[in-house]
Protein backbone atom coordinates (compact mmCIF):
# COMPACT_ATOMS: atom_id res chain seq x y z
CA UNK A 1 0.00 0.00 0.00
CA UNK A 2 1.44 3.35 -1.14
CA UNK A 3 1.55 5.93 1.97
CA UNK A 4 0.20 9.59 0.85
CA UNK A 5 3.51 11.35 0.85
CA UNK A 6 4.67 8.78 -1.82
CA UNK A 7 1.23 8.88 -3.75
CA UNK A 8 1.52 12.72 -4.02
CA UNK A 9 5.09 12.56 -5.29
CA UNK A 10 4.23 9.78 -7.37
CA UNK A 11 1.57 11.63 -9.16
CA UNK A 12 3.43 14.86 -10.25
CA UNK A 13 5.81 12.14 -11.97
CA UNK A 14 5.98 12.27 -15.86
CA UNK A 15 4.75 9.09 -17.47
CA UNK A 16 7.88 9.09 -19.76
CA UNK A 17 9.71 8.91 -16.44
CA UNK A 18 8.44 5.89 -15.63
CA UNK A 19 9.16 4.27 -18.58
CA UNK A 20 12.81 6.13 -18.93
CA UNK A 21 13.72 3.90 -15.55
CA UNK A 22 12.27 0.81 -16.38
CA UNK A 23 10.45 -0.06 -19.93
CA UNK A 24 8.50 -3.17 -18.79
CA UNK A 25 6.15 -0.23 -17.15
CA UNK A 26 5.09 0.73 -20.78
CA UNK A 27 3.09 -2.54 -21.01
CA UNK A 28 0.90 -1.16 -17.74
CA UNK A 29 0.66 2.30 -19.82
CA UNK A 30 -0.50 0.88 -23.23
CA UNK A 31 -2.90 -1.54 -21.18
CA UNK A 32 -5.00 1.70 -20.44
CA UNK A 33 -4.56 2.96 -23.87
CA UNK A 34 -1.82 5.72 -22.36
CA UNK A 35 0.26 6.80 -24.69
CA UNK A 36 3.96 6.95 -23.09
CA UNK A 37 6.62 7.44 -25.88
CA UNK A 38 5.06 10.80 -27.83
CA UNK A 39 3.24 12.41 -24.82
CA UNK A 40 5.52 10.37 -21.93
CA UNK A 41 5.74 14.40 -20.79
CA UNK A 42 2.09 13.98 -19.40
CA UNK A 43 2.03 13.65 -15.33
CA UNK A 44 0.30 10.55 -13.69
CA UNK A 45 -2.22 12.90 -12.39
CA UNK A 46 -3.09 14.17 -15.83
CA UNK A 47 -3.44 11.14 -17.30
CA UNK A 48 -5.26 9.72 -14.97
CA UNK A 49 -7.84 12.79 -14.30
CA UNK A 50 -7.74 12.78 -18.16
CA UNK A 51 -8.91 9.19 -18.59
CA UNK A 52 -10.83 8.65 -15.67
CA UNK A 53 -8.67 5.83 -14.48
CA UNK A 54 -7.92 4.94 -10.72
CA UNK A 55 -4.61 6.62 -9.64
CA UNK A 56 -3.97 4.07 -6.88
CA UNK A 57 -4.90 1.15 -9.09
CA UNK A 58 -2.23 2.15 -11.71
CA UNK A 59 0.72 3.39 -9.67
CA UNK A 60 0.05 -0.17 -7.56
CA UNK A 61 0.10 -1.42 -11.21
CA UNK A 62 3.27 0.25 -12.23
CA UNK A 63 5.24 -0.73 -8.40
CA UNK A 64 4.53 -4.02 -8.94
CA UNK A 65 6.00 -3.83 -12.00
CA UNK A 66 9.35 -2.68 -10.03
CA UNK A 67 9.36 -5.33 -7.84
CA UNK A 68 9.44 -7.83 -10.35
CA UNK A 69 13.19 -8.86 -11.03
CA UNK A 70 13.97 -9.53 -14.73
CA UNK A 71 17.09 -10.01 -16.61
CA UNK A 72 15.26 -9.30 -19.88
CA UNK A 73 14.90 -5.20 -18.21
CA UNK A 74 17.20 -2.82 -19.71
CA UNK A 75 18.32 -0.09 -17.84
CA UNK A 76 19.07 2.52 -21.54
CA UNK A 77 19.38 5.63 -18.90
CA UNK A 78 22.59 4.44 -17.79
CA UNK A 79 24.06 4.00 -21.34
CA UNK A 80 26.80 6.46 -22.33
CA UNK A 81 24.58 8.37 -25.12
CA UNK A 82 27.24 7.54 -28.21
CA UNK A 83 26.30 3.94 -27.54
CA UNK A 84 22.52 4.80 -26.89
CA UNK A 85 22.77 6.46 -30.54
CA UNK A 86 24.41 3.23 -31.94
CA UNK A 87 22.05 1.19 -30.78
CA UNK A 88 18.84 2.53 -32.32
CA UNK A 89 20.72 3.21 -35.49
CA UNK A 90 21.57 -0.33 -35.91
CA UNK A 91 18.38 -2.04 -33.74
CA UNK A 92 15.46 0.49 -34.23
CA UNK A 93 16.59 2.34 -38.02
CA UNK A 94 17.82 -0.69 -39.08
CA UNK A 95 14.04 -2.50 -38.58
CA UNK A 96 12.27 0.21 -40.53
CA UNK A 97 14.40 -0.21 -43.46
CA UNK A 98 13.77 -3.82 -43.35
CA UNK A 99 9.96 -3.80 -42.76
CA UNK A 100 8.70 -1.25 -44.62
CA UNK A 101 9.34 -2.85 -48.04
CA UNK A 102 7.71 -6.05 -47.31
CA UNK A 103 4.77 -4.31 -45.79
CA UNK A 104 3.94 -1.76 -48.45
CA UNK A 105 4.13 -5.17 -50.69
CA UNK A 106 1.96 -7.13 -48.77
CA UNK A 107 -0.54 -4.00 -48.36
CA UNK A 108 -0.90 -3.64 -52.14
CA UNK A 109 -1.60 -7.21 -52.43
CA UNK A 110 -4.31 -7.07 -50.30
CA UNK A 111 -5.88 -3.66 -51.46
CA UNK A 112 -6.01 -5.82 -55.09
CA UNK A 113 -7.39 -9.18 -53.43
CA UNK A 114 -9.54 -7.90 -50.41
CA UNK A 115 -10.01 -4.19 -51.20
CA UNK A 116 -13.73 -4.57 -52.39
CA UNK A 117 -14.67 -6.34 -49.18
CA UNK A 118 -12.45 -4.34 -47.17
CA UNK A 119 -12.13 -0.16 -48.28
CA UNK A 120 -10.66 0.44 -45.26
CA UNK A 121 -7.20 -1.81 -46.71
CA UNK A 122 -7.26 1.47 -49.27
CA UNK A 123 -7.01 3.83 -46.27
CA UNK A 124 -4.60 1.91 -44.17
CA UNK A 125 -1.77 1.29 -47.23
CA UNK A 126 -2.08 5.19 -47.48
CA UNK A 127 -1.59 5.97 -44.07
CA UNK A 128 1.56 3.58 -44.04
CA UNK A 129 3.16 4.81 -47.12
CA UNK A 130 3.08 7.94 -45.62
CA UNK A 131 4.34 7.13 -42.54
CA UNK A 132 7.28 5.19 -45.19
CA UNK A 133 7.83 8.28 -46.91
CA UNK A 134 8.01 10.33 -43.50
CA UNK A 135 10.40 8.01 -41.43
CA UNK A 136 13.36 7.53 -43.94
CA UNK A 137 13.32 11.34 -44.23
CA UNK A 138 13.39 11.22 -40.19
CA UNK A 139 16.28 9.18 -39.75
CA UNK A 140 18.32 10.71 -42.42
CA UNK A 141 17.92 13.90 -40.47
CA UNK A 142 18.98 12.22 -37.76
CA UNK A 143 22.18 9.83 -39.16
CA UNK A 144 23.15 13.04 -40.60
CA UNK A 145 22.24 15.96 -38.30
CA UNK A 146 21.54 15.68 -34.74
CA UNK A 147 23.34 12.36 -34.16
CA UNK A 148 26.58 13.12 -35.34
CA UNK A 149 26.61 16.19 -33.22
CA UNK A 150 25.52 14.39 -29.91
CA UNK A 151 28.50 11.81 -30.48
CA UNK A 152 30.82 14.78 -31.02
CA UNK A 153 29.72 15.83 -27.88
CA UNK A 154 30.38 12.83 -25.99
CA UNK A 155 33.66 12.41 -27.50
CA UNK A 156 34.35 16.27 -26.44
CA UNK A 157 33.35 15.61 -22.93
CA UNK A 158 35.78 12.52 -22.92
CA UNK A 159 38.99 14.32 -23.79
CA UNK A 160 38.32 17.84 -22.13
CA UNK A 161 37.96 19.43 -25.04
CA UNK A 162 35.68 22.80 -26.42
CA UNK A 163 33.21 22.09 -29.52
CA UNK A 164 32.34 24.80 -32.11
CA UNK A 165 28.40 25.91 -31.88
CA UNK A 166 26.87 23.40 -34.24
CA UNK A 167 24.95 25.10 -37.89
CA UNK A 168 21.74 24.60 -36.80
CA UNK A 169 22.34 27.24 -33.45
CA UNK A 170 21.31 25.26 -30.70
CA UNK A 171 20.27 21.25 -30.01
CA UNK A 172 17.23 21.93 -29.00
CA UNK A 173 15.80 22.58 -32.53
CA UNK A 174 16.64 19.64 -34.56
CA UNK A 175 15.02 17.87 -31.27
CA UNK A 176 11.87 19.65 -31.53
CA UNK A 177 11.43 19.32 -35.13
CA UNK A 178 12.52 15.66 -34.24
CA UNK A 179 9.78 15.19 -31.65
CA UNK A 180 6.95 16.66 -33.78
CA UNK A 181 7.77 14.35 -36.68
CA UNK A 182 7.54 11.90 -33.66
CA UNK A 183 3.84 13.23 -33.11
CA UNK A 184 2.81 12.76 -36.50
CA UNK A 185 4.09 8.94 -36.68
CA UNK A 186 2.15 7.91 -33.59
CA UNK A 187 -0.88 10.06 -34.66
CA UNK A 188 -0.79 7.83 -37.65
CA UNK A 189 -0.02 4.62 -36.37
CA UNK A 190 -3.30 5.30 -33.96
CA UNK A 191 -5.22 5.79 -36.90
CA UNK A 192 -3.79 2.43 -38.65
CA UNK A 193 -4.72 0.57 -35.01
CA UNK A 194 -7.87 1.97 -35.03
CA UNK A 195 -9.07 1.01 -38.58
CA UNK A 196 -7.25 -2.43 -38.60
CA UNK A 197 -8.99 -2.88 -35.03
CA UNK A 198 -6.16 -3.16 -33.23
CA UNK A 199 -4.99 -5.50 -35.42
CA UNK A 200 -7.30 -8.05 -35.86
CA UNK A 201 -8.03 -9.85 -39.28
CA UNK A 202 -11.17 -10.19 -40.46
CA UNK A 203 -12.63 -14.07 -40.51
CA UNK A 204 -12.42 -13.84 -44.36
CA UNK A 205 -8.66 -13.06 -44.03
CA UNK A 206 -5.77 -14.44 -45.55
CA UNK A 207 -2.81 -15.53 -44.14
CA UNK A 208 -1.37 -12.80 -46.06
CA UNK A 209 -4.18 -11.07 -44.49
CA UNK A 210 -2.91 -11.94 -41.21
CA UNK A 211 0.76 -11.92 -41.53
CA UNK A 212 0.67 -8.01 -42.46
CA UNK A 213 -1.71 -7.18 -39.27
CA UNK A 214 0.92 -9.38 -37.48
CA UNK A 215 3.69 -6.68 -38.98
CA UNK A 216 2.10 -3.73 -38.34
CA UNK A 217 1.57 -4.18 -34.76
CA UNK A 218 5.47 -5.31 -34.15
CA UNK A 219 5.90 -2.26 -36.40
CA UNK A 220 3.87 0.14 -34.15
CA UNK A 221 5.59 -1.78 -31.07
CA UNK A 222 9.52 -0.99 -32.24
CA UNK A 223 8.18 2.52 -33.27
CA UNK A 224 6.87 3.11 -29.41
CA UNK A 225 10.80 1.83 -28.18
CA UNK A 226 12.11 3.80 -30.85
CA UNK A 227 10.65 7.01 -30.07
CA UNK A 228 10.31 6.26 -25.91
CA UNK A 229 14.59 6.40 -26.12
CA UNK A 230 15.01 9.34 -28.54
CA UNK A 231 12.15 11.62 -26.40
CA UNK A 232 12.49 10.21 -23.12
CA UNK A 233 16.04 9.45 -22.72
CA UNK A 234 18.40 10.46 -25.33
CA UNK A 235 16.98 14.00 -26.31
CA UNK A 236 17.00 15.48 -22.54
CA UNK A 237 20.16 13.60 -21.55
CA UNK A 238 21.72 15.69 -25.02
CA UNK A 239 20.44 18.81 -24.15
CA UNK A 240 21.90 18.21 -20.66
CA UNK A 241 25.15 17.87 -22.40
CA UNK A 242 24.91 20.45 -24.73
CA UNK A 243 24.44 22.92 -22.08
CA UNK A 244 27.45 21.95 -19.47
CA UNK A 245 29.48 23.07 -22.78
CA UNK A 246 27.53 26.29 -22.63
CA UNK A 247 28.79 27.34 -19.10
Amino acid sequence: MLNMETLQKETKKQIGQFVAEDFRTAAIFSNYGIDFCCKGDRTIEEVCEKNNIDTNELLGKLFEVGLQKSDQAIDYKSWPLDLLVDYIEKKHHRYVEEKIPVLLQFLDKLCKVHGERHPELFQINMLFKGCAGELASHMKKEELMLFPFIKKMVKATLNLQTIEAPQFGTINNPIAMMMQEHDNEGERFRQIAKLTNKYTAPEDGCNTYKVTYAMLDEFEKDLHLHIHLENNILFPEAVKLEQRFAR
